[in-house]
């Protein structure tokens, strides 16, 4: 067990969202997709993530990814994907170098999403019919939740609902395809709900995919909350039901990718003049980390300064402060900003490292040439 070792990376795309798990037995999930054009000039200090991305690939002798997971249809987390990945829909969007998605998994709100004729060139819609057409042919996606809108996509093509089940995950369960026994992991679903969309009405962020990743290796037990851009009514329900089904230990972190690039709305209605004061059921999730835990923002710099005070996008120094004073009681690690790591003049992929040694997140050397570190959190026992 010493040499199995799994990783989580963030990679810094600013105010949006890009991380991958790599598994020990070398399967990929990626999770969101955020290119930024300004990241192909050198002198950007945001990463060139589809140069970046390619070349891992390459490295690991792949053209494909097994999950590209896309926790909402949000450009800051969808942006150049179409010019990236290999979709089936369409041969506009196949041929070349680019890279094949072997599973697709999406909120059901991704599937029902209207669009005008002057959208069908936004990627938002290119997501939309690639998913549809997954769908409908029963390969190669994952629907989270089914709501009767995306049940009628399938009933108007001829298609039973019936033969297409497998594709199709529902919020507090654990998603078919990986195990603990092969994989070493497990995704349980905290979100969306059936409700979320059941009218065909809805709001991206409130219907994104939520998930507790848990990693076990040897008998040290890693939970990962991964959080799409959401608010803080919807995590507060996500605790309600958790609790009522029992499944408290679905709530707590080792790593914690918090919503919404630090936004205050993820904790409360309020911002708060110095401190956002965090609602009840948010509160229990902040409680939930466990030692030596870690928090990451995916997110620009949070400097704690006037300006950033008075700031009304996100990030939020005043959420920052509450997660950080959370994170000080429950005696965890460190929050750290995707664009702050390891510096704000030159950002870099953050990779944590889970092993049955426990959590590492292992340092890239500096502009100064200090050699690499590795900080490392003790592995409890698994359970």
């Amino acid at each position: 067990m010493s040499n199995v070792v799994n990783k989580v990376t963030f990679y810094p795309v600013s105010n949006g969202d890009t991380s991958q798990i790599v598994l020990a037995n070398s399967r990929r999930i990626l999770m969101d997709f955020h290119h930024r054009t300004c990241g192909e000039d050198d002198t950007s200090p945001h990463i060139d993530l589809s140069k970046h991305l390619r070349a891992e690939l390459k490295a690991a002798g792949r053209d494909d990814v097994d999950v590209m997971a896309f926790t909402h249809a949000d450009l800051d987390h969808i942006c150049g994907f179409s010019d990236f990945f290999e979709l089936q829909y369409s041969k506009t969007y196949q041929g070349g170098n680019r890279i094949k998605i072997q599973e697709l998994w999406v909120p059901a709100a991704v599937l029902i999403e209207p669009a005008t004729q002057d959208q069908k060139q936004d990627e938002f819609y290119i997501l939309r019919q690639e998913a549809r057409h997954r769908l409908k042919k029963g390969e190669g996606i994952k629907v989270f939740s089914k709501p009767p809108a995306v049940q009628k996509i399938l009933t108007d093509a001829g298609i039973t609902v019936a033969s297409r089940e497998h594709c199709f995950v529902d919020a507090g369960t654990i998603v078919e395809g990986f195990t603990l026994a092969d994989d070493g992991v497990e995704f349980f679903v905290h979100s969306p709900f059936v409700a979320h969309c059941e009218d065909g009405d809805f709001e991206r962020n409130i219907a994104s995919l939520i998930f507790n990743v848990r990693f076990v290796v040897g008998t040290y037990q890693c939970d990962y909350l991964a959080v799409g851009d959401t608010e803080y009514e919807t995590l507060g329900q996500i605790v309600e039901i958790t609790e009522a089904h029992g499944n408290h230990d679905r709530l707590e972190w080792d790593l914690f990718n918090i919503p919404h690039h630090c936004s205050y709305r993820a904790l409360a209605q309020e911002k708060g003049e110095k401190e956002t004061v965090p609602d009840e059921g948010v509160e229990k999730i902040l409680n939930a980390g466990k030692q030596d835990a870690y928090i990451v923002s995916s997110s620009r710099p949070i400097p704690n300064d006037k300006l950033s005070y008075e700031q009304t996008q996100p990030p939020h120094i005043q959420a920052r402060n509450t997660y950080e004073r959370y994170l000080r009681q429950v005696r965890g690690r460190k929050m750290l900003v995707t664009m702050e790591y390891p510096n704000g003049f030159h950002p870099e992929p953050m990779v944590f490292e889970i092993s049955a040694n426990g959590l590492k997140l292992a340092s890239t050397s500096t502009s100064t040439g200090a050699a690499a570190a590795i900080i490392s959190a003790p592995a409890p026992r698994a359970g």
